[in-house]
C-alpha cells in the first residue's frame, strides 16, 4: 500500500535480492514508462533474471540480468499500472503526487522486510525521464537515510524535455543519419528539409548543439504545436509507415514481418496474434506470482492524462545531479520516439552544479567498448567492441548506444 490508510492504492512490485555479496548494502529501483506502462516489461524483456523477447518460443535465462550485481526490485507505478490497484486513494494528477505516493510505498516495502539503511538507486526509462527524478528529488527532501538514502539515479531515452525539442525539431537530422533505414524518396526528403528551416527547427538545433553553450536556449518553436506544417514528426512516421508498415518508432532497424510477443506490444502498435495469449493474462501465471486475478495490459490507459508537472531537466534533475553527483542518462541511438539529438539539447539548455550542459562536443566524447566475447555455449548473444559513446561532466554522464533502439536493457 501507498499509505497506511485502509484500502489506499497499491503497487505491485517484484523484488529479487542479489547473492553479490559486495550488494549487501543497496537497492536498485527499475520503473518502465508511459505513463501507464508495466515494469514487468522491463523484467521480462530488458534486464529481469529471464527473457521472453519478440518472437521466441520460451523464455530464458538472461546472463545479463542486474540482479546480478545488486538487489533490485520492478514496481508497477502509478496506481492503475498493470496490476497496481487504485483503491480508494485520488489518483495522481502530477508528478509531485505521484513522487509521495511512491514514498509512502517505499516506506512500507522497506520497513516490511526490513532493507532500512540501504543505499538507493533509482532507475527507469522513457516516461520514467519524468518518475525517477521526481521520485529521487521527493526522497532527498524528507532527510530520512533509513529509508530515502538517494545515492544516484540512471535513466534511459528519458522524456526530459518538450516533445517538440525530443521529437519534431531533431526528426530531419535523425532520417538524415538513418536515411537507409528510412528509404523515403527525394521529394518527400526536400519537402521536410525545407519544412524544417522554415519551422524554425533547423536554426534551433545548430544553436542547441553547441559546445559549451553561449547561453539559456529561447522557448523551442512550435512549443505548444500550433504552427501549421510543423508536425515533421508524425508526417515522418506516416511516410515511412507506408515504406515500411511494421515500422518500429522504438527500434527502427525493425522491418516485417511483425514478430509475436507475449506481452502484445512488439512495436508501433498492439499485436497478438490469433490464439495467441498475454503472458501475465495468464490465471495460472498470476497465481504463481502472487499477483491479482484480473485483465493485465502492459500499457494501461487512463494514468496520468493530466499531468501538467514542468519537465525535469528544466525544474528537478539538476537538484538531483547536484546532490548525488552520480546521474546516468543512456540514449539508444536508434530510437525514434526519443532521439539522441533532443535528448542532448535538454541537456544544453540545464544548469547544474554551477555551469549549463556540456562544454565538450560529441568529437570528443570517448568509445564505450565491450571487450570481445562469445556466449554461444551459453545460448545468448550480446554485441562487442565500440557499442557507442560516453561523457561526464560535473555529475552527470550521457552514454549512447549505437545498435539499440528505445529499451537499452
Amino acid at each position: 500500500p501507498i499509505s497506511s490508510q485502509q484500502n489506499a492504492s497499491e503497487l505491485y512490485f517484484w523484488f529479487f535480492p542479489s547473492d553479490n555479496a559486495h550488494a549487501s548494502d543497496e537497492i536498485l529501483i527499475w520503473l518502465n514508462g508511459g505513463p501507464g506502462c508495466s515494469s514487468l516489461e522491463g523484467l521480462l524483456q530488458e534486464n529481469g533474471p529471464f527473457l521472453w523477447q519478440y518472437g521466441t518460443y520460451a523464455p530464458v535465462k538472461n546472463n545479463y540480468n542486474w540482479n546480478n550485481l545488486t538487489n533490485t526490485i520492478w514496481v508497477e507505478q502509478p496506481a492503475g499500472t498493470g496490476f497496481s490497484s487504485k483503491g480508494s486513494t485520488p489518483s495522481a494528477t502530477n508528478e509531485e503526487e505521484v513522487a509521495e505516493q511512491f514514498a509512502g510505498f517505499w516506506k512500507n516495502f522497506v520497513e516490511t522486510f526490513g532493507l532500512q539503511h540501504k543505499k538507493v538507486y533509482v532507475t527507469g526509462e522513457s516516461y520514467a525521464g519524468f518518475y525517477v527524478p521526481y521520485i529521487a528529488d521527493n526522497f532527498i527532501q524528507k532527510n530520512d537515510s533509513a529509508l530515502y538514502d538517494v545515492h544516484g539515479i540512471m535513466i534511459y531515452d528519458p522524456s526530459i524535455s518538450y516533445d517538440v525539442v525530443l521529437q519534431d525539431i531533431p526528426s530531419v537530422p535523425f532520417v538524415d543519419y538513418w536515411g537507409g533505414l528510412f528509404n523515403l524518396n527525394q521529394t518527400f526528403m526536400d519537402d521536410i528539409h525545407n519544412r524544417s528551416e522554415k519551422c524554425g527547427y533547423t536554426s534551433f538545433m545548430e544553436e542547441a548543439l553547441t559546445f559549451p553553450p553561449k547561453g539559456l536556449l529561447p522557448s523551442p518553436p512550435n512549443v505548444d504545436y500550433s504552427m501549421p506544417g510543423c508536425e515533421l514528426w508524425n508526417d515522418i512516421f506516416a511516410a515511412v509507415s507506408l515504406v515500411n508498415p511494421c515500422f518500429d518508432i522504438y527500434q527502427v532497424a525493425t522491418t516485417c514481418p511483425v514478430l509475436w510477443d507475449v506481452l502484445g506490444f512488439p512495436g508501433s502498435f498492439d499485436y497478438l496474434p490469433e490464439g495467441a495469449q498475454i503472458y501475465f493474462n495468464r490465471t495460472d501465471v498470476q497465481k504463481a506470482i502472487n499477483a491479482p486475478i484480473q485483465e493485465w495490459e502492459e500499457c494501461s490507459s487512463g494514468v496520468l492524462n493530466t499531468d501538467t508537472s514542468e519537465y525535469s531537466s528544466l525544474s528537478v534533475l539538476p537538484k538531483v545531479i547536484e546532490h548525488t553527483n552520480n546521474v546516468i542518462i543512456g540514449q539508444g541511438m536508434l530510437d525514434y520516439i526519443i532521439s539522441y539529438n533532443g535528448t542532448l539539447m535538454a541537456i544544453q539548455n540545464m544548469t547544474y552544479n554551477g555551469a549549463q550542459g556540456f562544454s565538450q562536443g560529441p568529437q570528443t566524447w570517448i568509445d564505450f567498448f565491450v571487450p570481445y566475447h562469445s556466449e554461444l555455449s551459453q545460448g545468448d548473444l550480446a554485441g562487442a567492441g565500440a557499442m557507442g559513446k560516453y561523457h561526464t561532466e560535473r555529475g552527470l554522464t550521457f552514454a549512447t548506444v549505437q545498435l539499440s533502439g528505445h529499451m537499452i536493457p
